[in-house]
């Protein structure tokens, strides 16, 4: 037997290679050994202290309810002035008519929520459905003998 006709028995297991670039930068998320590994080079603590007080993460520290909102709603303001453009007497304000008429935007997919404000002057019988009104919008609309059902 010589050395160069030895072979292993077990085949040979190479372990994952970490930290060879990527997306993370020099160390690929693997830190540095040591005080980053360089004679005389110190973090000096009140620049650590610094970096420890940036939010990691905007929104979503102590006080995340109160930053970031996920089941707001948002709502699509239409004014009376364009109501009395867009729609003829006795017909119905809805959602979805506002939609195609192209008075609003979808809102993730579908037909947004509707607020009337009372911006402008209504001569027009209109019938308001699903939309929710400010305390002028209804006057007006209740005044110009349109109805409005919730």
């Amino acid at each position: 037997m010589q050395l160069n006709s030895l072979v292993p028995r077990a085949k040979r297991r190479l372990s994952v290679a970490v930290g060879r670039g990527g997306k993370r930068g020099k160390t690929s998320g693997h830190g540095g050994k040591g005080q980053t590994a360089r004679a005389g080079h110190k973090i000096r603590p009140e620049a650590r202290d610094l970096i420890k007080k940036l939010p990691k993460r905007r929104g979503h520290g102590k006080n995340r309810s109160r930053t970031v909102r996920m089941d707001k709603t948002n709502v699509s303001a239409v004014n009376i002035a364009a109501l009395e453009m867009a729609y003829n007497a006795g017909e119905t304000v809805s959602p979805a008519s506002l939609l195609a008429k192209g008075l609003v935007r979808r809102a993730k997919g579908r037909a947004p929520a509707v607020k009337i404000l009372g911006t402008g002057a209504l001569t027009k019988a209109l019938t308001v459905k699903n939309c929710a009104l400010s305390a002028v919008a209804r006057a007006a609309i209740l005044g110009a003998g349109g109805t409005h059902n919730a």
